[in-house]
C-alpha cells in the first residue's frame, strides 16, 4: 500500500517549487555550483528550484534540516566530502548521521593548497614549517568550519609537519577567503577555485592533488614535499533518506545531464574546479570508501 503510493506520488513528480539547501553561507564553492545548476534545474524539472542557506556547524546545521524533513524530494542539499562523514564521527551528536542524508549525485571536486598573501615574508612551504617551529601557534590559518576538509588538512598538516598553528573556524569559504585576503589570519587552506581566483594577491605554497595543478603548474604538491596528504572536498546532492527511488532517479538525470555537459565542464575548469559525475549507486560507494577512509584518518590523529 504504502509503496504503491510512493510510485503514484514518484509518477507526478515534481510538481511543487524544490528547496535546494545550501548548508554555508552565500557565495562559496557550494553556492556557486547551485547557482549555475538552478536555471538548468528549473528548464529541466518544469518547476523552480529555490535556494536557501543554512551555514553553521561546518554544515551540520543544514544538513540536520534535510535529514528531518520529508522524504518527497522536494527538499534537497548541497553535501559536502568529509564533511558529511566527520561531524557525525567527531561530535556524536551533530544532528544527522551520515546515513540519513541519501546520495543522488557527486559533480565536483576541489583540491586543497595552503597560501598566505604576497606581501608574507613567507616564501615557501619550508619556511612556513620552519617559521611555524620557531613561533608555536603564532601562525593562524583560516578554513572553513570544523571537522570540514579544511580542518582535517590542518590537523594532517601538523601532525606530518610536526608543527603547532592555530586554526580559525569560518561559517564558509567566502567569509574565510575576505578574512584572509584582509589580513585577518597568517595563512589559508582554501579551495582550488579560490586560489586560482586570488592568485594575483596570494602565494599557494602546496595543494593537494596527486599531481600539479593545471590552473597552478608552479606550485608542488604536499606530496612533492614530502607530506603524504592530499586534502580535497567533493561535492554532489542528497536527500533524506526514504526519498523514493523513482524520485531519487528524476533528480539524479537531471544532476547528471548537468554534469556532463561539456560547456558546464569547461565553466568549472577555468574557475579552478574539477568536474565530476557520478550517480547515486557510485556516489553511495564512494561515500562507504571514504567513511572508512576518514575514520582510520581520524583514528591515526588522535593517536599522534
Amino acid at each position: 500500500m504504502v509503496s504503491g503510493l510512493m510510485v503514484a506520488q514518484a509518477a507526478d513528480f515534481p510538481n511543487k517549487p524544490i528547496t535546494y539547501i545550501i548548508p554555508f553561507d552565500p557565495g562559496g564553492q557550494t553556492d556557486i555550483e547551485a547557482r549555475r545548476q538552478q536555471p538548468i534545474l528549473e528548464e529541466l524539472l518544469g518547476v523552480p528550484v529555490i535556494i536557501t542557506y543554512r551555514p553553521g556547524g561546518g554544515g551540520s546545521v543544514g544538513w540536520s534540516e534535510l535529514a528531518n524533513s520529508p522524504p518527497t524530494g522536494y527538499v534537497i542539499a548541497g553535501n559536502n566530502i568529509p564533511h558529511i562523514i566527520l561531524q557525525p564521527l567527531q561530535r556524536g551528536n551533530a544532528g544527522y548521521n551520515t546515513e540519513d542524508l541519501e546520495p543522488v549525485s557527486l559533480f565536483q571536486t576541489t583540491p586543497i593548497g595552503l597560501a598566505v598573501l604576497k606581501s608574507s615574508p613567507i616564501e615557501s612551504f619550508e619556511d612556513f614549517v620552519q617559521y611555524a617551529k620557531e613561533h608555536p601557534g603564532a601562525i593562524t590559518i583560516a578554513g572553513s568550519g570544523t571537522y570540514s576538509g579544511h580542518h582535517i588538512a590542518y590537523l594532517q598538516l601538523e601532525k606530518l609537519a610536526g608543527i603547532k598553528t592555530t586554526y580559525i573556524p569560518f561559517t564558509g569559504a567566502a567569509p574565510q577567503i575576505t578574512a584572509f585576503l584582509g589580513g585577518h589570519t597568517t595563512a589559508i587552506l582554501a579551495n582550488s577555485n579560490d586560489l586560482v581566483q586570488h592568485q594575483d594577491r596570494i602565494r599557494v605554497l602546496a595543494i593537494g592533488d596527486d599531481q600539479r595543478f593545471p590552473s597552478l603548474p608552479d606550485v608542488p604538491t604536499f606530496v612533492e614535499l614530502g607530506y603524504d596528504m592530499i586534502p580535497r572536498i567533493d561535492r554532489g546532492i542528497c536527500v533524506p533518506k526514504g526519498t523514493p527511488p523513482e524520485v531519487i532517479a528524476i533528480l539524479e538525470a537531471a544532476f547528471l545531464s548537468i554534469a556532463r555537459d561539456p560547456e558546464i565542464q569547461s565553466q568549472m575548469i577555468e574557475q579552478g574546479f574539477v568536474p565530476m559525475a557520478l550517480g547515486a549507486q557510485e556516489y553511495k560507494e564512494y561515500i562507504a570508501l571514504k567513511t572508512v577512509e576518514y575514520s582510520e584518518l581520524m583514528q591515526a590523529l588522535e593517536d599522534r
